[in-house]
């Protein structure tokens, strides 16, 4: 009985240093978002420009995603992500102290390396440090704590920019990180470093110039052209070093990214659905913010009450999913997910220059809910199937993968948003006597259905492969009996 009590109690001090520092990275990600029209204002700085605090922060933690595994083995896991914690509080109060747009990115950029740290390595330690049988939980415990900042963020992040200034939407970031690496100091487990070979420079360096320049391509092709040399070259040097990133990681015995979990499929399936639910995710945290504020005219507060009820709604939901998980496995979760975001994202792909603010938070509560389905359960099946000596590895690429979803998510739907408005507006425009502001914001919210449907097919392609989860599912029970 004594020893369950002190089970019990590990468990949850372990919990709760983990739950704050994914809290504050996943909050300085969701507080930044209703305040693009002050950056633009205060600094005189182009949607583009100021679209690289989000696009310049998921790159980043793309990039440095592969070296967690590594780092994780090298100096142990506790090390690491105190080390990620201290330089994301720093950067963070960096950020306060910005004289214009580019410093502001350039600190915002070097945050997002820390929380590219951060992220996987406080998925790493559940499968680490926690027992098998209460992974899941733990699972959505984790997923509890990156809810609860799209939860809370834009709501706190308008308040505080509206009262405050968008200076304290960084200074916020202070005392909790620092609480956050004093409870990672007292209450993780010590951990013995394991020896490792040297560092793989040039598999660092390759995943580097690959991932950035791919999402550079993505983000800025609308600007440059889609067919451009600039736009070319980008994707094809990003290609090909990605290719050689990847036939390099493979030939070595001891890899920077040991890109052989791919083998597991039930992991790679898992991590394709994932990136799936992170695209449509984006869609709607990037689109509604424009509809509301560009086109209806909202205020970053408005807004963001607006993105409340169905934010608070998933972090309601994702303890629940992990009592439902242990109960019904992950297929069911997973599938009824899918569907509330096939629904809810094709009924926004016919919203109108009319639309309430009811209409728009109705059906992104219902977006939520399906998000907070299947998130959990689809990253706990991939996870579980890989061994946990690979687990730093596994979630190295799964935090890889994602990130760089979300940041060719956003380059993507805001470059067709930009082309398909322009292409309304011309329309709209030939044999109308309608002012020019009406037939841009008509324009624009044409161009937002269009990437709504977009999103909705994207959204549909997991359906089969959910599927796919359910088959192995069955293989595997039918191997253990």
């Amino acid at each position: 009985m004594a020893n369950k009590a002190a089970g019990n109690a590990s468990f949850w001090f372990i919990i709760l240093a983990i739950f704050f520092g994914n809290f504050m990275s996943m909050l300085s990600s969701t507080t930044i978002n209703v305040a693009f029209p002050i950056f633009m204002k205060d600094f005189h700085a182009e949607l583009g420009m100021v679209q690289w605090m989000i696009t310049g922060f998921l790159l980043a933690t793309g990039v440095v995603a592969p070296v967690v595994g590594y780092f994780g083995d090298r100096w142990s896991y506790k090390r690491l992500y105190i080390f990620a914690l201290s330089g994301f509080t720093l950067f963070s109060g960096l950020c306060t102290i910005a004289w214009n747009i580019e410093s502001l990115v350039l600190f915002r950029i070097l945050q997002g390396v820390f929380s590219g740290l951060i992220i996987p390595t406080t998925m790493t330690m559940i499968y680490q440090f926690i027992e098998k049988d209460r992974q899941a939980f733990a699972m959505s415990l984790w997923s509890l704590s990156s809810m609860l900042a799209p939860a809370f963020g834009p709501t706190l992040g308008g308040w505080l920019t509206e009262y405050f200034g968008w200076r304290s939407l960084f200074l916020l970031n202070l005392p909790i990180g620092l609480i956050a690496i004093t409870v990672a100091f007292k209450c993780l487990p010590f951990q013995r470093a394991s020896k490792s070979n040297t560092f793989d420079l040039p598999g660092f360096i390759t995943v580097l110039i690959s991932s950035s320049f791919i999402i550079l391509a993505f983000s800025e092709g609308n600007g440059w052209g889609w067919t451009s040399w600039k736009t070319c070259s980008f994707l094809i040097v990003g290609a090909t070093t990605l290719v050689y990133f990847i036939r390099r990681e493979l030939s070595l015995k001891e890899p920077l990214l040991n890109l052989r979990v791919f083998h597991t499929n039930r992991f790679t399936y898992s991590l394709i659905i994932n990136c799936i639910i992170t695209a449509s995710l984006y869609s709607g945290t990037f689109l509604i913010p424009v509809f509301l504020q560009d086109i209806q005219q909202s205020t970053a507060l408005n807004t963001a009450l607006v993105l409340l009820p169905g934010s608070m709604v998933m972090a309601f939901f994702s303890p629940i999913v992990g009592k439902l998980y242990t109960k019904i496995g992950p297929f069911w979760l997973i599938l009824s997910g899918i569907v509330l975001l096939i629904v809810s994202t094709w009924e926004l792909s016919h919203i109108t220059l009319q639309a309430t603010h009811m209409y728009v938070a109705t059906w992104m509560t219902i977006r939520y809910v399906g998000i907070a389905l299947a998130f959990m359960p689809v990253m706990n099946a991939g996870m579980s199937a890989i061994p946990k000596e690979n687990s730093g590895h596994a979630s190295s690429v799964t935090n890889w993968v994602r990130q760089a979803t979300g940041a060719l998510s956003i380059g993507v739907f805001s470059s067709l948003l930009a082309a398909r408005s322009l292409t309304h507006q011309k329309e709209l425009s030939t044999g109308t006597s309608a002012g020019a502001q009406l037939v841009r914001e008509q324009g624009m919210t044409l161009g937002v259905q269009d990437v709504f449907m977009t999103a909705t097919i994207i959204c549909i392609v997991a359906i089969p492969l959910t599927f796919l989860l359910k088959e192995r599912r069955k293989k595997a029970h039918s191997l253990t009996e």
